[in-house]
């Protein structure tokens, strides 16, 4: 069985440091410049930075060299997923503890704390499910 904590974990935060310039950049930019909503601002974020991310952790962090759709699919599948969890968890929280604060606040906060959410939930999805690597001998 794998370890849960190994050498990949460096090389994904410096692939996140990268993707959270990139990604977070469009997504506060949306949302306080243009004036996109919540949902879509943090979307565009991980669309551009999921595909940075892409190739970026398969052959850098994880050196997976495996070439399929269905690798493609499992990427999105996670990146969705732990989207997903990540902004519906963190949204209501924050509206709960800043909630006497203006929404614009509340709405920024929670998405710092998505990302952080996302960083956590997608790391374990991309090792163990998105690269895995086959346990088959060739």
């Amino acid at each position: 069985m794998a370890k849960l904590i190994d050498n990949s974990i460096p090389k994904f935060l410096l692939v996140g440091v990268l993707n959270t310039l990139v990604g977070a950049g469009i997504m506060f930019l949306l949302y306080n410049v243009a004036g996109w909503g919540y949902w879509p601002s943090t979307a565009a974020n991980y669309l551009v930075g999921g595909i940075l991310s892409f190739f970026l952790n398969k052959y850098f962090t994880f050196r997976n060299r495996e070439r399929s759709w269905w690798q493609v699919g499992k990427f999105v599948i996670t990146v969705a997923v732990c989207w997903v969890i990540a902004y519906a968890i963190a949204k209501p929280l924050v509206l709960q503890i800043l909630a006497n604060q203006n929404v614009k606040l509340q709405e920024n906060v929670a998405m710092l704390a998505g990302m952080c959410i996302y960083t956590g939930l997608n790391y374990f999805g991309q090792r163990f499910f998105a690269f895995r690597k086959s346990r088959r001998k060739h």
